[in-house]
Formats: C-alpha cells, sequence, structure tokens
C-alpha cells in the first residue's frame, strides 16, 4: 500500500469508529399500565416494570446491543434452560432484607398468605418524568411498605439510559427517606441485584443450599446442560466464587452468549454509603451489591448496621454496563469507567 494513501485510510478507520461509538437515540415511551419501554438505537432495551401484581418495581429485562437478553426469563417469561430458584429474582431491582424487621428482598408470588405479613412491599406511585434523547430518563416516587400499606421509606429514583453500537447503560440514583426511624439490620440480600441469564452463571457440578434471615433453604440445581459459562472479576483482582463477600469499585460478570463475548458491569459510586460495596455475587446467576452486609460478609468482624430517623434520608448511585462484542471490557477501561462516574 503507498504511504500517500495511509493517512486517507487511517481518517476512514477512525470516523468508522467514531460512528459505531456515537450514542444513539434513546426513546422512553408507555406501552401499558404500570409499564415503560425503553428502546436504544431502535431497538428494545429494556421495560420498567411497576405493576400492582409485583412486590416492587424491576428494569426487566436487560438486553445487550446486539440483541441477546443478559437476564433470566422466569418467572415472568421463563427460557429453556432456566432455573426456577429464587421467583424474587427479576431483571434488575433494589431493596433489602432486613428493613425494621420486614423482608423486602424476598417477597414474591411464592410466599404463603399466612406469612406476608413478615415481608415488605416496594409500592410505585408516581412517574415524576419520562424523557427520550441521547440520554433517557424515568423518574419515580415510591413508598417502602408493611402489608398494611403503612409507610416506612419515600423512596425517589431516576433512571438514565444512553448507548452506543456495542453498549448501553443505566444509571440509576436512588434517594430513601425515613418516615419513621428505618433500621437496615446487617443481611447478605441487598441491595442493588440483577439475575443473570443461564449462559452468565458459573459452571456448577454440585446442588448448592442457601439460607436467608428466616433460615428458610432454597436449593440450586447443579446443571448439566453445559450452557453455563460465566466468570466474575472485580477491580480488587478477585475471580469466579471469590468474589463473593469481597469489597470493590466495580465488579463485572462476562462469558459468551452466541457469537459474542458478553459482560455485565456494575459500578459503584464513593458517594454511596460504605464505599467501596461489597460484592454478593454468586454463581448462579445472582449479581448483587450490597454495602449494608457487612456484619455478614465479615463473618462478624465488622458490621454496619445503618439506621435512618424520621426525616432522614440517604441517596444510592450506581452505574451498571452490558457490553458486547469479540472482547468485553478490561481493567484500565472499567476504572476509566469507574472514574468517569465518580464525577457525577
Amino acid at each position: 500500500m503507498s504511504k500517500f494513501k495511509t493517512p486517507a485510510l487511517i481518517v476512514a478507520l477512525c470516523a468508522v469508529c467514531a460512528s459505531a461509538m456515537a450514542q444513539q437515540q434513546v426513546i422512553v415511551r408507555s406501552s401499558a399500565k404500570g409499564k415503560i419501554d425503553v428502546t436504544i438505537g431502535g431497538k428494545a432495551f429494556t421495560s420498567f416494570l411497576y405493576p400492582d401484581t409485583l412486590e416492587k418495581s424491576v428494569l426487566y429485562p436487560l438486553v445487550a446491543a446486539n440483541g441477546t437478553t443478559v437476564t433470566r426469563g422466569f418467572p415472568l417469561n421463563p427460557q429453556p434452560g432456566d432455573p426456577i430458584d429464587h421467583p424474587h429474582h427479576i431483571g434488575l431491582w433494589f431493596n433489602y432484607e432486613n428493613l425494621n424487621g420486614l423482608d423486602f428482598w424476598n417477597n414474591s408470588y411464592a410466599i404463603p398468605t399466612a406469612k406476608k405479613s413478615q415481608y415488605g412491599w416496594i409500592r410505585t406511585d408516581k412517574i415524576l418524568e419520562t424523557k427520550s434523547g441521547t440520554t433517557g430518563v424515568i423518574a419515580y416516587h415510591a413508598n417502602w411498605t408493611n402489608q398494611a400499606k403503612e409507610v416506612i421509606l419515600q423512596e425517589t429514583t431516576r433512571y438514565e439510559f444512553s448507548g452506543d453500537a456495542n453498549r448501553r447503560i443505566i444509571d440509576r440514583i436512588t434517594t430513601i427517606k425515613a418516615d419513621m426511624e428505618a433500621r437496615f439490620t446487617d443481611a447478605k440480600d441487598g441491595m442493588l441485584g440483577i439475575r443473570l441469564a443461564h449462559a452468565l452463571e458459573i459452571p456448577s457440578t454440585v446442588d448448592q443450599k442457601f439460607t436467608d434471615d428466616k433460615g428458610i433453604v432454597t436449593i440450586v440445581k447443579a446443571g448439566t446442560d453445559k450452557i453455563p459459562n460465566g466468570n466474575y472479576l472485580t477491580s480488587a483482582g478477585k475471580t469466579g466464587d471469590d468474589a463473593w463477600s469481597t469489597r470493590g469499585e466495580w465488579c463485572k460478570v462476562f462469558g459468551k452468549m452466541g457469537a459474542d463475548s458478553i459482560s455485565v458491569s456494575i459500578i459503584d459510586h464513593p458517594k454511596n454509603p460504605n464505599y467501596p460495596t461489597f460484592w454478593h455475587a454468586r454463581g448462579y446467576g445472582l449479581f448483587a451489591a450490597n454495602p449494608l452486609g457487612e456484619k455478614i460478609f465479615t463473618n462478624g468482624k465488622s458490621a454496619k448496621n445503618l439506621v435512618l430517623q424520621k426525616g432522614e434520608s440517604v441517596t444510592f448511585r450506581y452505574r451498571i454496563v452490558v457490553s458486547n462484542g469479540k472482547t468485553t471490557p478490561g481493567v484500565k477501561e472499567l476504572n476509566a469507567m469507574a472514574s468517569a462516574f465518580s464525577k457525577k
């Protein structure tokens, strides 16, 4: 190739790269009662679901830019091979296992009516804003209540959605304000959670047992179909099952889904309580950031036990990045994303 053509070729390639990485238009639109759809670049990304039939609002499903769904289908839309444990794990959510003795995390249709009073609900009562553009927005107000609908916390959440040819980004900013004394007793199940697609699980050959704070045991069956090929990596260098209970500024789950490499990364924010967060990252597909489970994750060496007095509030900020392509974001790139998010 002539040296005189080389600069032109470089310019052309840079133009292609810039085009591929350009932000795409985000459309936010209500499609049904209790549902707001989000599309990016004309492709479905997720829906905000807040019907009365769910015990909390969720983003479900999450779909990569190449059309691959990275969240489990069960229980709303079961897919072949989906595990059917933990029916409260739906898409992406935010709640907690022990607030004033009520379990908001494990509440679902599977809880017997006679035991429902031990659980809490997050009831969305107002959509505050929806906006389309290069950044799409959904903002809402919700109440954290007991079964009698007595309010413990008021929640105000703002979702910001953006993306390009190979990436989807969600920024979630949630402020919770106490209507009465609100005590978050240290527990392992919290706070920002995602239930991953079957392929992003870590392969396992043995059944596993997990116990919640009420002593209820859930058995997760070992896989037999050889589809799971996921792995975790944290900013502290922890991988696989060793990521669980450790701290980090970010954590990435990654694996092959079809022809592409897929990753889902959660980035913590320095202004969050108890930063950097603990990772409640399980091989069976639960991927969660929980800054309030310190006593559990340190085997009792230290504790957090956050308490808000009436009128006090606290804000949690998280960035979720879904990537697809030949490779997934590496340490240097994730550190840069974390640095950029920290300035927000």
